[in-house]
């Protein structure tokens, strides 16, 4: 294929669309680009929904830009990821669009752990041996915090998304930044400091965060100084570095370990919403209940009141009274009628005696008749004698008499 060239008189300025197709030329005919192997260290990994993956590729040096379109991704078996030391086969051109040479992967091979990943899992598994992500050393988060420490820089995203979350959520609290960077050789010894320095602020709690990027670009928080600085901390701390996909070591280190930078201004905040929610219906609940043990006391109070009036002194006299007028009345009916029954007896019988007495045997025209003097009644004629005197009591009125002639009983 002959390379088409655009020539110009001197003096003649050339667009970017031809300089960059002029560029593109020159790589597509050079066949030495056309079925290259470049090995490095993987980074910036990502598959959107298109299915293509975007990646790149870097040694001590420098960097270039890698695609894998969909079908050849499809077949993959093994999937790059971040830290990973690969071998990419493809062909190199530029890309218009964005002015910049890339390599068009269509095979990739693992080489093995790059160095930048090796050495932070040699460093986790020294660290972990000395306890500093020991999960029994971790502080629980303060449940209302008043203050809030953010530690990361004044210009990324992840300082006002937090900011955000927290007015928010917690609006009372009071937040102190500590700037810091998050990312570049001095990143590490600046976010020691930080630490330091939001440790002797006696803040409640203290937010560690950073957006998402490459495992170059989160470095830093894999830096030894910074973990041991975390493990060292005495305010309890909540990282949010990267993004959910994202670990470093100091995430291992803080006390909570968020998946955002938003995330951690929520774990470390409470919803003020939710909180006067809960505050309402504890409220109702404990109006509840102390309705309920009043109302038991009151009826507990009736009771014992009861109780004490049945065993008052006055309260026992007043029955004895009421009971002792009650069988007054009740006695005082009983000997009445008693005595009643009795006179009425009495009567019957003072009836029957005084018609069975001598005077009403008198009346009847009956006489008693006794020896002159005494009082012994004659029933018999054998014991009298003709002549004797003899006083014949009448009904009214009394005589004497002289036996004349006695006459016989038969």
């Amino acid at each position: 294929m002959a390379m088409q060239m655009s020539f110009r008189f001197p003096g003649v300025h050339w667009t970017v669309s031809e300089l960059t197709r002029y560029v593109q030329d020159l790589f597509e005919n050079d066949h030495q680009m056309h079925d290259v192997a470049v090995i490095g260290e993987l980074s910036n990994v990502s598959r959107p929904r298109s299915g293509h993956v975007y990646f790149s590729l870097k040694d001590e040096g420098s960097t270039i830009q890698c695609v894998m379109w969909r079908n050849v991704a499809s077949r993959l078996v093994y999937f790059p990821r971040d830290g990973d030391r690969v071998i990419a086969y493809g062909n190199v051109t530029v890309y218009p669009t964005g002015g910049r040479y890339q390599l068009y992967a269509s095979a990739i091979d693992s080489v093995g752990a790059g160095d930048l990943l090796l050495q932070t899992d040699i460093l986790k598994e020294k660290l972990a041996a000395e306890g500093l992500f020991n999960p029994d050393t971790k502080v629980k988060l303060p449940t209302l915090p008043a203050s809030i420490a953010l530690i990361t820089s004044p210009s990324a995203a992840a300082y006002h998304d937090m900011l955000h979350v927290i007015n928010r959520r917690w609006p009372i609290t009071k937040v102190q930044l500590v700037p810091t960077s998050v990312q570049g050789s001095e990143a590490p010894v600046e976010i020691v400091n930080a630490l330091t320095i939001a440790d002797d602020l006696n803040v409640d709690v203290i937010l560690l965060g950073r957006g998402g990027g490459d495992v170059e670009d989160l470095a830093a928080f894999n830096s030894e100084d910074v973990v041991r600085a975390i493990a060292a901390t005495i305010t309890p701390l909540v990282s949010g570095i990267g993004h959910e996909t994202d670990f470093t070591l100091s995430d291992f280190a803080a006390d909570v370990r968020a998946p955002t930078p938003s995330a951690a201004a929520e774990m470390a905040t409470p919803d003020q919403n939710s909180l006067r929610e809960k505050i309402h219906g504890d409220s109702e609940r404990i109006l509840e209940i102390i309705a309920t043990k009043i109302q038991m006391s009151s009826m507990k109070l009736d009771e014992i009141d009861g109780m004490l009036r049945s065993l008052s002194p006055t309260n026992t006299i007043q029955i004895s009274r009421q009971r002792l007028d009650h069988i007054r009345s009740v006695y005082v009916s009983d000997i009445r009628n008693y005595i009643g029954s009795k006179r009425l007896h009495l009567d019957k019988l003072d009836h029957l005696l005084f018609s069975l007495g001598p005077n009403a045997t008198l009346d009847r025209g009956y006489a008693i008749v006794t020896k002159v003097g005494t009082a012994e009644i004659i029933s018999d004629s054998d014991v009298i004698s003709k002549g004797q005197s003899l006083d014949v009591l009448v009904a009214k009125g009394k005589f004497e008499v002289e036996v004349g002639k006695i006459a016989s009983q038969e």
